[in-house]
């Protein structure tokens, strides 16, 4: 299934994995909404909305649409779905990627950093979701695709960090209802995480700076698994928590070599896993 001039709504595309996708997907050919909340340079975060969208654009056939926008705001949710509508006519895909982590013990958790992640991992992943299914029911091979973790009820994965867990699972929970909600509808639904840590801004400015970067891989990797997965019909392949690495062994790749930061490190297997 080609995704040319197919629509693409990422959520957190302004760096890291989000835009890593939006890159990956424009190069096939398809149109790009990106939505971020950073408008102006930030000192400790790469880029903008419209610096990524420059780069999209230069990597596709200049099909993008930056909008700011917050998924924590039901009517920034509409205006943003209302905008990829009017500029491209429909949704096609929608990739929930905005995400905030907080690592912090359920005694050193602020509620304000509670309300944060569960903002904008569970309810902004909820109802962007909600708003994008009356254009995606329009659509030929319509996906949603979240970028969170396999259900794994081990109590290791909650005694250390309770509340991001539950964010993230909050993310995975949508996937599992959703996709057999949406099986009448032929909207398929997946989740997608790394098997190992990822070279973002999350991992080098809070989970372990250079240490842990030169243990990574590249976002690409993500974003080639992603390809892979909205490329696959919809009613054929929803209600699935794919790793990375999982995906493109099924297409035959193998060789992960070039995704490493650091060929000569061992690599950090992710969060979940």
């Amino acid at each position: 299934m080609l995704l040319e001039n197919k629509t693409v709504l990422i959520t957190g595309g302004s760096r890291g994995i989000g835009k890593s996708i939006a890159i990956r997907l424009a190069k096939e050919g398809a149109n790009i909404a990106i939505v971020g909340k950073t408008t102006e340079p930030h000192p400790k975060l790469e880029g903008t909305i419209f610096t990524a969208a420059e780069e999209i654009a230069a990597a596709g056939k200049g099909n993008v649409l930056p909008l700011a926008g917050d998924v924590r705001s039901e009517e920034s949710i509409q205006q943003v779905v209302n905008d990829t509508v009017a500029k491209f006519g429909g949704i096609d895909i929608l990739v929930n990627n905005a995400s905030a982590i907080n690592l912090s013990s359920t005694e050193q958790l602020e509620p304000k950093r509670w309300d944060l992640m569960h903002g904008i991992n569970v309810r902004g992943t909820f109802f962007m979701s909600q708003a994008c299914i009356p254009h995606l029911k329009k659509a030929i091979n319509p996906h949603i695709l979240n970028l969170s973790p396999p259900l794994n009820m081990d109590p290791n994965w909650f005694s250390k960090h309770l509340a991001y867990t539950m964010s993230k699972y909050g993310m995975s929970m949508v996937i599992l209802g959703l996709a057999e909600e949406l099986k009448p509808h032929r909207i398929a639904a997946n989740a997608l995480w790394p098997a190992t840590t990822i070279a973002t801004a999350a991992v080098q400015n809070l989970l372990g700076g250079d240490f842990l970067i030169q243990r990574s891989r590249t976002p690409e990797i993500v974003a080639e698994a992603a390809l892979h997965i909205l490329k696959q019909p919809s009613f054929e392949c929803t209600g699935n928590f794919f790793t990375d690495e999982e995906v493109l062994k099924k297409e035959g790749i193998t060789d992960f070599s070039k995704y490493a930061v650091n060929p000569d490190q061992k690599l950090m297997p992710d969060l979940f896993l």
